[in-house]
Protein backbone atom coordinates (compact mmCIF):
# COMPACT_ATOMS: atom_id res chain seq x y z
CA UNK A 1 0.00 0.00 0.00
CA UNK A 2 1.40 3.18 -1.03
CA UNK A 3 2.73 5.83 1.89
CA UNK A 4 3.76 9.65 1.30
CA UNK A 5 5.90 12.00 4.04
CA UNK A 6 6.27 15.65 3.68
CA UNK A 7 9.20 17.06 5.45
CA UNK A 8 9.21 20.58 6.03
CA UNK A 9 10.17 23.36 8.60
CA UNK A 10 8.26 23.89 11.42
CA UNK A 11 5.81 27.00 11.40
CA UNK A 12 5.14 27.24 7.75
CA UNK A 13 1.81 25.70 7.37
CA UNK A 14 -1.25 26.64 9.50
CA UNK A 15 -2.68 23.31 11.53
CA UNK A 16 -5.46 23.76 8.65
CA UNK A 17 -3.65 23.73 6.04
CA UNK A 18 -1.56 20.68 7.50
CA UNK A 19 -4.81 18.49 8.20
CA UNK A 20 -5.75 19.02 4.83
CA UNK A 21 -2.52 18.57 2.81
CA UNK A 22 -2.49 15.35 4.71
CA UNK A 23 -5.50 14.01 3.13
CA UNK A 24 -5.08 15.60 0.04
CA UNK A 25 -1.27 13.93 -0.37
CA UNK A 26 -2.79 10.25 0.47
CA UNK A 27 -5.29 10.42 -1.93
CA UNK A 28 -3.19 12.16 -4.54
CA UNK A 29 -1.27 9.07 -4.40
CA UNK A 30 -4.22 6.64 -4.29
CA UNK A 31 -4.75 8.24 -8.35
CA UNK A 32 -1.53 8.01 -9.85
CA UNK A 33 -1.54 4.74 -8.32
CA UNK A 34 -5.00 3.85 -10.16
CA UNK A 35 -5.98 2.27 -6.45
CA UNK A 36 -10.24 2.36 -6.55
CA UNK A 37 -12.00 5.14 -4.53
CA UNK A 38 -12.72 2.84 -1.42
CA UNK A 39 -12.78 3.26 2.56
CA UNK A 40 -10.42 0.16 2.52
CA UNK A 41 -7.79 1.65 -0.15
CA UNK A 42 -8.16 4.78 1.52
CA UNK A 43 -7.48 3.26 5.04
CA UNK A 44 -4.40 1.85 3.34
CA UNK A 45 -2.71 5.27 1.88
CA UNK A 46 -0.52 6.44 4.27
CA UNK A 47 0.29 10.27 4.93
CA UNK A 48 2.88 11.25 7.84
CA UNK A 49 3.83 14.89 8.10
CA UNK A 50 7.58 15.72 9.72
CA UNK A 51 8.00 18.97 11.01
CA UNK A 52 11.79 19.81 11.61
CA UNK A 53 13.16 23.19 13.49
CA UNK A 54 13.18 26.25 11.52
CA UNK A 55 16.13 26.45 9.65
CA UNK A 56 17.28 22.83 9.81
CA UNK A 57 16.25 22.55 6.25
CA UNK A 58 17.50 25.06 3.73
CA UNK A 59 19.88 25.08 0.88
CA UNK A 60 23.69 26.73 1.13
CA UNK A 61 22.12 29.74 -0.87
CA UNK A 62 19.33 31.15 1.53
CA UNK A 63 16.88 29.84 4.46
CA UNK A 64 13.58 30.02 2.39
CA UNK A 65 11.63 26.78 3.24
CA UNK A 66 12.04 23.45 1.67
CA UNK A 67 10.02 20.68 0.98
CA UNK A 68 10.79 17.09 0.67
CA UNK A 69 8.45 14.53 -0.42
CA UNK A 70 9.04 10.86 -0.16
CA UNK A 71 6.13 8.66 -1.90
CA UNK A 72 6.58 4.78 -1.15
CA UNK A 73 4.70 2.53 -3.76
CA UNK A 74 5.26 -1.41 -4.73
CA UNK A 75 7.75 -1.48 -8.10
CA UNK A 76 5.42 -1.44 -10.71
CA UNK A 77 2.90 0.37 -9.48
CA UNK A 78 3.48 4.04 -11.38
CA UNK A 79 4.20 3.92 -14.54
CA UNK A 80 6.32 6.67 -16.24
CA UNK A 81 3.39 8.97 -17.14
CA UNK A 82 1.91 7.69 -13.11
CA UNK A 83 5.25 9.22 -12.08
CA UNK A 84 5.14 12.36 -13.51
CA UNK A 85 1.43 13.33 -12.74
CA UNK A 86 1.97 12.30 -9.48
CA UNK A 87 4.81 14.59 -8.92
CA UNK A 88 2.77 18.14 -11.08
CA UNK A 89 -0.07 17.46 -8.38
CA UNK A 90 2.37 16.58 -5.62
CA UNK A 91 4.18 19.88 -6.40
CA UNK A 92 1.38 22.26 -6.94
CA UNK A 93 -0.68 21.50 -4.15
CA UNK A 94 2.15 21.64 -1.26
CA UNK A 95 2.95 24.98 -2.93
CA UNK A 96 -0.63 26.07 -2.59
CA UNK A 97 -1.03 24.95 0.86
CA UNK A 98 2.37 26.68 1.92
CA UNK A 99 0.70 29.73 -0.20
CA UNK A 100 3.71 29.79 -2.48
CA UNK A 101 3.28 30.18 -6.79
CA UNK A 102 4.79 27.87 -9.21
CA UNK A 103 7.55 30.23 -9.97
CA UNK A 104 9.00 28.50 -6.73
CA UNK A 105 8.49 24.60 -7.85
CA UNK A 106 11.70 24.31 -7.10
CA UNK A 107 11.50 24.62 -3.87
CA UNK A 108 9.32 20.75 -3.31
CA UNK A 109 11.50 17.62 -4.18
CA UNK A 110 9.34 14.95 -4.77
CA UNK A 111 11.05 11.38 -4.39
CA UNK A 112 9.28 8.01 -5.75
CA UNK A 113 10.98 4.71 -3.66
CA UNK A 114 9.60 2.11 -4.98
CA UNK A 115 9.28 -1.28 -2.87
CA UNK A 116 10.71 -4.11 -4.69
CA UNK A 117 8.05 -7.29 -4.40
CA UNK A 118 8.11 -9.06 -1.30
CA UNK A 119 9.66 -6.55 0.74
CA UNK A 120 6.55 -5.28 1.93
CA UNK A 121 4.32 -6.36 4.32
CA UNK A 122 1.32 -6.05 6.62
CA UNK A 123 -1.20 -7.87 8.96
CA UNK A 124 2.13 -10.40 9.45
CA UNK A 125 2.20 -11.23 6.01
CA UNK A 126 4.31 -10.36 2.24
CA UNK A 127 1.68 -8.16 0.35
CA UNK A 128 2.22 -8.99 -3.38
CA UNK A 129 1.32 -6.20 -5.97
CA UNK A 130 -0.17 -8.83 -8.22
CA UNK A 131 -2.38 -9.27 -5.12
CA UNK A 132 -3.03 -5.34 -5.09
CA UNK A 133 -4.15 -5.07 -8.73
CA UNK A 134 -6.38 -8.56 -8.31
CA UNK A 135 -7.88 -6.38 -5.36
CA UNK A 136 -8.26 -3.15 -6.73
CA UNK A 137 -9.73 -4.84 -9.66
CA UNK A 138 -12.31 -6.44 -7.55
CA UNK A 139 -13.20 -3.71 -5.87
CA UNK A 140 -13.65 -1.50 -9.14
CA UNK A 141 -16.02 -4.75 -10.52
Amino acid sequence: MPMIQLTLPAGVLSADARSALQKTLATILLTWEGAPDTAFFRAQAWCRIDEVPEGAFGTAEDDLPRFRVDATVPEGALSERRKAGLIKQVTADVLAAAGLSDAQGLRVWVLIHEQPEGTWGAAGNIVRFAELKALAGGARA
